[in-house]
């Protein structure tokens, strides 16, 4: 039987050690002071002064040093992870590589490394918001970002009196207990039914689930600028679509098989508004001539399909901003209360 020994001299896991505690005294030695305070510099301590840290700072990046804050984090005892939470709709199967979902958390991660801290990404199921808590439970997060209020606006309440740390995507609602933050989605679903309707269109169709919170917002919205021209929409143009594209597909078609007149749509997102185009299009109807389309969320894409895409734009680069700057009063007791932030049309070819 071969027996295993260490060899003698250091194991590879006390050179990096060592190795690591050289550098520090490098840094020390050079900048003229004590190991401990370039500690202390390092992991950003008010201990050491502003100009002193910046110096070590600087130091330590001439000799390609760096910190783990992960490590020196569980050192601590001190969790500074974050946790996102895309909701999984099983009826529609969205996929988080949706353009949004893609956006909305670059936009988030960005803001959280800007603060110091870290990102856990999670999916749930849309039906069983309150399974979020199990990551805060656990204590592997602080605090809790989901995107998108889905159906269950009574389950982000129960989380919300639970004390937990917990920032929504979305649109506020009536007897609301949690923080949301959104685009303002009833001025948004009324700036671009108006947009069509200034454009002579009378017919216009809505493409969204009004089962969800922010879609309803829109309807009301889409009702809205109807009603200020003393319009009444056909309850047949109402239609509920799903977001995701594949479930959303033929739904599409049979609206566009129907016989049922419009010549203008109101989509609740950019991919719904680019599937309508082409559901038009294998019909022989041509867009903007026959039909306006107006998409929602002004995602990259809008600007470059074909034709590009008249669309509500979504702040999504401060919404990242603005949720974790809400997450972080959280965190400091302090009261959070929810942000709706404006949106804007941007007119492009598909709806001039």
């Amino acid at each position: 039987m071969r027996k295993t020994s260490l060899a003698q001299g250091n194991t590879p896991a006390s050179e990096s050690t060592d190795r690591k505690r050289l550098q520090m005294a490098d840094i020390a030695r050079l900048g003229g002071v004590s190991v401990a305070t370039v500690s202390r510099a390092l992991s950003g301590s008010t201990l050491v002064n502003a100009e002193t840290r910046e110096r070590i700072q600087q130091l330590a990046q001439s000799l390609n040093y760096s910190i783990n804050l992960g490590a020196q984090n569980l050192r601590l005892q001190k969790n500074l992870t974050v946790g996102v939470v895309v909701p999984y709709d099983a009826q529609s199967r969205q996929h988080i590589s949706d353009p949004f979902f893609l956006s909305i958390i670059g936009s988030i991660a960005d803001a959280l490394t800007d603060h110091g801290y870290d990102m856990l990404l999670s999916r749930v199921d849309s039906e069983r918001l309150d399974a979020a808590s199990q990551l805060y439970d656990s204590g592997k997060v602080i605090g809790v970002i989901i995107i998108g209020q889905w159906r269950h606006h009574d389950q982000l309440n129960q989380l919300a009196a639970r004390n937990m740390p917990l920032v929504v995507w979305g649109g506020e609602l009536p007897q609301q207990l949690y923080c949301s933050v959104g685009g303002d989605n009833r001025n948004g679903g009324e700036q671009a039914t108006a947009h069509l309707l200034r454009a002579g269109r009378q017919r216009i169709a809505f493409l969204g689930d009004a089962a969800l919170p922010e879609v309803w917002l829109r309807r009301e919205g889409y009702l809205r600028a109807h009603a200020a021209v003393g319009l009444t929409p056909s309850p047949e143009l109402e239609i509920a679509v799903p977001f995701e594209p594949d479930a959303a597909h033929p739904i599409l078609e049979r609206l566009c098989a129907s016989g049922v007149a419009f010549d203008g749509v109101v989509a609740c997102s950019d991919l719904l508004a680019i599937h309508m185009v082409q559901a038009l299009r294998a019909r022989g109807r041509s867009v903007p001539g026959d039909v306006g389309v107006v998409g929602y969320d002004d995602m990259p894409l809008a600007a470059f399909c074909e034709p590009t895409l008249t669309t509500v734009h979504q702040p999504v680069l401060e919404a990242g901003a603005e949720l974790v700057a809400a997450l972080l009063q959280l965190l400091n007791g302090v009261r959070a209360l929810p942000r709706t932030l404006p949106v804007h049309i941007v007119v492009r070819a598909s709806a001039p």
